[in-house]
């Protein structure tokens, strides 16, 4: 069955809102999935939003009344690059690119990569991704391993060390990819090449990107479906 772009868009904001849920449940918090958009009543985790858009006629109200404003800090993200949220005091963060790549037929190799199955084998993901930061490692919680709709993925030297890893998400008819990085200078491509080996045959792939890393997925044989914005309540 051919998918529009469209609908391809949709599967890809919806695998995201998904992704953000289970790292929310991951800390104890539970989000809300409305038809318009998804919140969460309680600050989400680090570099997580507290709200993302489902739909495209999402409005302020929709994704402003089910977060926490008390203090500054609140996010939004806007998948459809829609609303003008400066009126109600926030600021454009960044913009992104939603991407996608078609579906794998089959999952070839990548000598090294393999699964995270165990809380020390994430402690180790958790820090090569941090970049050795113990505050912002901790945001990868154990719990995330029981989820059946994620796998965190490592690329591994002969010795060991991590040398990179990626986040996929499976949900919504496609396989989404995050948390992309490398470590010891290697390029992005070594982590494309891990994520993708791993990504389920028959689903498209799909993310968001921007600047080099955007540059280094497209080189990785994604195309762009259209753009994205993130708020901050500052």
């Amino acid at each position: 069955m051919t998918i529009t772009e469209a609908e391809l868009l949709a599967h890809a904001v919806r695998n995201n809102a998904d992704w953000c849920a289970v790292m929310c449940r991951a800390h104890g918090l539970t989000g809300t999935f409305g038809p318009r958009a998804w919140t969460s009543p309680r600050r989400a985790p680090l570099y997580y939003p507290d709200a993302v858009t489902l739909a495209e006629d999402a409005t302020a109200a929709d994704v402003l009344t089910g977060v926490d404003r008390a203090a500054p800090g609140a996010s939004v993200k806007d998948s459809y690059a829609r609303l003008d949220l400066a009126a109600e005091g926030l600021r454009l963060l960044f913009d992104a690119q939603w991407i996608h790549r078609p579906a794998p037929a089959a999952r070839p190799a990548a000598e090294g990569w393999r699964p995270v199955r165990t809380a020390a084998e994430l402690a180790a993901w958790s820090l090569a991704w941090s970049d050795g930061d113990p505050d912002e490692a901790a945001l990868f919680r154990p719990d995330l391993l029981a989820d059946s709709t994620t796998t965190i993925l490592a690329g591994y030297a002969a010795d060991g060390r991590v040398l990179g890893g990626a986040v996929l998400t499976e949900s919504a008819g496609v396989t989404g990819v995050s948390n992309l990085f490398t470590t010891d200078g290697l390029p992005a491509s070594y982590a494309w090449t891990g994520a993708l080996a791993h990504a389920t045959p028959g689903l498209p792939v799909v993310g968001y990107e921007s600047g080099d890393d955007l540059d280094a997925a497209l080189a990785a044989g994604f195309e762009t479906l259209g753009p994205l914005w993130v708020w901050l309540d500052a």
